[in-house]
């Protein structure tokens, strides 16, 4: 599976990631669940963007939970995409390895590409779009809830998120994790999990990710002894 990027043609570079873009193809759902550097985001980006050229959908909304800021963005200065800028970053650097830098600003002066964090997106009904939640961790359950009930005629969900990153406070359950469980059952719904093996960026990455992977599964090791005890 491929497509066109600014710099040729893109293809998977291992079975997750082959199995990923099929998924994007064939569901109206996907969610891509896995470690930093996988190529998640960058390769979601991309199919929106392809979706959007073949006339498939008619726009590209961008959406990612905003925790840092406690959801309270109406008090940062500017306007909406001033403010969640900061938290869209990752996806605008992957758009612009899919568009040239002039159609990026049209689209977000037209409204044919929006930014919309996920604490904006209740109440809406969204048709016609390619929707991408990026760091979809960082979402309540009753935030992932509000979402995936969004999705309207004609629509894409692209739901991104590594679980073992999330920012929220400590034990409260989130709502990536929730969702993948609940809809486990439901074979109209994509799912791809990556591990530490389909990491793609500098090897050291790859690295890091394996150590604080073990880290990981020692201490749930010695929490399941205490509990044996």
């Amino acid at each position: 599976m491929l497509f066109r990027s600014k710099r040729g043609l893109v293809r998977a570079r291992n079975a997750a990631q082959d199995q990923y873009l099929r998924a994007m193809k064939r569901y109206e759902l996907v969610f891509g669940v896995g470690p930093a550097g996988t190529g998640k985001t960058w390769l979601a980006v991309g199919q929106a963007v392809q979706l959007m050229e073949q006339g498939a959908v008619e726009r590209l909304i961008l959406s990612r939970p905003a925790v840092e800021a406690g959801e309270r963005l109406g008090f940062l200065p500017g306007d909406m995409r001033e403010k969640v800028d900061p938290y869209l970053r990752p996806i605008f650097d992957a758009l612009h390895d899919f568009m040239d830098s002039r159609m990026v600003e049209r689209g977000l002066q037209t409204g044919m590409i929006e930014v919309a964090p996920l604490a904006f997106m209740r109440g809406r009904t969204l048709t016609r779009a390619c929707v991408l939640l990026d760091e979809a961790q960082n979402a309540t359950s009753m935030q992932m809830k509000m979402f995936l009930t969004r999705l309207g005629e004609g629509s894409r969900m692209i739901i991104t998120g590594d679980p073992s990153q999330t920012d929220l406070p400590p034990g409260q359950t989130s709502g990536l994790s929730e969702a993948v469980e609940l809809l486990s059952e439901l074979d109209t719904i994509g799912r791809v999990k990556f591990s530490e093996g389909d990491v793609v960026r500098h090897e050291l990455v790859r690295q890091i990710v394996s150590a604080y992977d073990r880290a990981a599964r020692h201490k749930n090791e010695a929490y399941q002894g205490r509990k044996q005890q």
